[in-house]
């Protein structure tokens, strides 16, 4: 098993740098499929939803809600098969 770090996607071209951790739709420990919600965050322009990038096991969410994360900034760890 591997442990995968997921970070805050680019937002695009024109978009903030950072954004805010609105909630998770997952918890610890909880299974999660690749391109599920993993959480969802806000900017001052917008609200979105964050995929999970991988398939696996919530083994640690690192952002807190209400928690202001730049791009590429870790919001958990996900332990992979």
């Amino acid at each position: 098993m591997a442990d995968f770090e997921v970070k805050l996607p680019e937002l695009g071209k024109d978009a903030p740098e950072e954004a805010t951790v609105s909630f998770f739709f997952v918890k610890e420990g909880s299974d999660v499929k690749e391109g599920d919600d993993f959480c969802e965050m806000v900017t001052d322009k917008a609200t979105f939803n964050v995929p999970s990038p991988v398939t696996g096991k919530v083994k640690k969410i690192v952002a807190k809600e209400e928690d202001l994360v730049s791009v590429g900034g870790l919001l958990a760890i996900v332990e992979t098969k």
